[in-house]
């Protein structure tokens, strides 16, 4: 009885083993670098170009309003020793003042920057996952994986297809 059982086993895990090779042998799948596509898709230079165009208008502000602070510094320590007692205190609280001003300003900008990136990005994350998912329909593949993969060949890496694809719908003006 024993012996029926294991037999039942080996033939049973035989054809679990031919039926999944078999199985297998028909799955086309794919791996997607999404990684590569972040950093060399049009669409992602695009919308880099995008931060920087609307954020270095207030870049150039807290530049300016730091040399605006070293200026005063200057100024207290050259004059500092020969202004009078009510001036130097005058000039140190408006220094205080403009060091309050930049810190707030430096603050908001870095968190609406952080705020528009996150909504950049996001808005890049989709359209790369629907180029990967219209070129996987279009060249019929079965499965395509992405991230946790610890090797995928060149054969089933379709990466570049992807960027290409990306590439052409940038040329063609679509964003």
């Amino acid at each position: 009885m024993k012996r029926l059982t294991i037999s039942t086993a080996w033939v049973l895990a035989g054809l679990l083993f031919a039926t999944g090779a078999a199985w297998a042998a028909g799955v086309k799948v794919g791996f997607v670098d999404t990684n590569k596509l972040m950093e060399k898709a049009p669409q992602a230079k695009q919308a880099i170009k995008k931060l920087e165009k609307e954020f270095s208008p207030r870049e150039k502000e807290l530049v300016a309003l730091q040399r605006e602070i070293k200026k005063l510094e200057d100024r207290l320590d050259r004059e500092g020793v020969t202004m009078s007692e009510s001036a130097h205190s005058k000039l140190e609280r408006k220094i205080l003042k403009k060091k309050r001003e930049l810190k707030r300003s430096r603050d908001e900008f870095r968190e609406d920057l952080n705020i528009r990136r996150n909504e950049e990005l996001s808005k890049l994350q989709r359209e790369l996952f629907k180029a990967v998912v219209t070129h996987a329909k279009a060249e019929h593949y079965d499965l395509v994986l992405s991230e946790g993969v610890v090797y995928a060949s060149p054969r089933v890496d379709i990466t570049d297809a992807v960027l290409k694809q990306l590439q052409k719908k940038s040329a063609g003006g679509s964003r």
